[in-house]
């Protein structure tokens, strides 16, 4: 165990405190998230996989940092914590049921495995019924508690007014919900979206959107860059995979991520680095991840309750 590698992973409002330690089955990846620290995120839960959470780190290196070491996250242990390119931290806390190949970077203080269970518990409560939003902290163990969103810079002064933009309004709704998703989900939707005044039906649509804008095609494109894609296919690419779903997204009611997505297809060919290219890109992803992040917390899951799974047999 490298003491130098310990974090604490807390939920002030819940009132709980794990520790853990990083790590070398994936030392690259762990030393992603050392670097990201300290910070604060809102913390989410597995809505399909099982007793599992995650939430967003502020990471850009996250999103293209390879694995050396993968495993199915059925088959480790308890207070396994995992990075992922979605740019999520991870922590497995009971059984899980998506026979997904996961890189691990650490585990959970066996003595604090109590207290994760009961820090999964209420997070779930929060995410299924109440909805009052919980915030983790994680910093380095020992030392005080912070927050940043990192800024990558851009050479071209447009692109980097908008990155600055970009920047800005993730930092302001990192931890306080967007009003344009909170209107979303209480039915103030100007367009009108929603057939015979449906709201359920838009809201669905609007996540099923949010997330593949960010985990695929953003983080996607930033992958696509440093594997060596030409530039005018990343041209291409970009105005193929982002602008139909923005579209979307603008008229259901996310109005900002639209004026950013045109701002940026307009902009696309004063981009003449691939350093450039990445940087903008990873900044968009992680903005849409956040925008997912409150979506999936936001989103009314216990209008399902009625509906359970059954026993099938095997």
């Amino acid at each position: 165990m490298n003491e130098s590698k310990r974090v604490e992973i807390a939920w002030p409002g819940l009132d709980i405190t794990v520790r853990a330690d990083l790590d070398q089955r994936n030392a690259a990846l762990a030393q992603c998230l050392w670097d990201a620290l300290p910070y604060r995120s809102l913390q989410g839960h597995a809505l399909v996989a099982g007793y599992h959470l995650y939430h967003l780190a502020p990471s850009h290196s996250l999103l293209y940092t390879s694995a050396e070491y993968r495993v199915d996250r059925r088959t480790v242990p308890d207070g396994t914590l995992f990075c992922s390119r979605l740019q999520h931290l991870g922590i497995k806390y009971g059984e899980l049921t998506e026979p997904m190949m996961a890189t691990p970077i650490g585990q959970v203080l066996e003595e604090d495995l109590p207290a994760l269970v009961r820090a999964g518990r209420e997070v779930w409560d929060s995410v299924y019924t109440t909805k009052k939003p919980v915030v983790a902290e994680v910093r380095r163990a020992g030392e005080p508690s912070g927050h940043r969103v990192p800024r990558l810079p851009i050479s071209d002064p447009l692109l980097n007014e908008l990155v600055g933009e970009v920047h800005a309004e993730t930092e302001r709704i990192w931890l306080d919900p967007p009003q344009e998703l909170v209107d979303l989900h209480q039915g103030r939707i100007r367009s009108g979206a929603g057939s015979y005044e449906t709201v359920l039906t838009t809201l669905l649509f609007v996540n099923g959107e949010t997330r593949p804008l960010g985990y695929s095609c953003y983080g996607g494109l930033v992958r696509a860059a440093l594997d060596g894609m030409p530039m005018p296919w990343l041209r291409q690419m970009t105005r193929q995979l982002a602008h139909t779903p923005a579209e979307f997204l603008g008229y259901c009611g996310l109005d900002t991520l639209w004026g950013f997505t045109q701002r940026l297809l307009d902009g696309l060919d004063r981009i003449d680095s691939q350093e450039d290219y990445i940087s903008v890109m990873a900044h968009m992803a992680l903005y849409c991840n956040c925008l997912g992040g409150w979506n999936l917390h936001l989103f009314p899951w216990e209008a399902g309750d009625h509906l359970r799974r059954e026993t099938v047999p095997v």
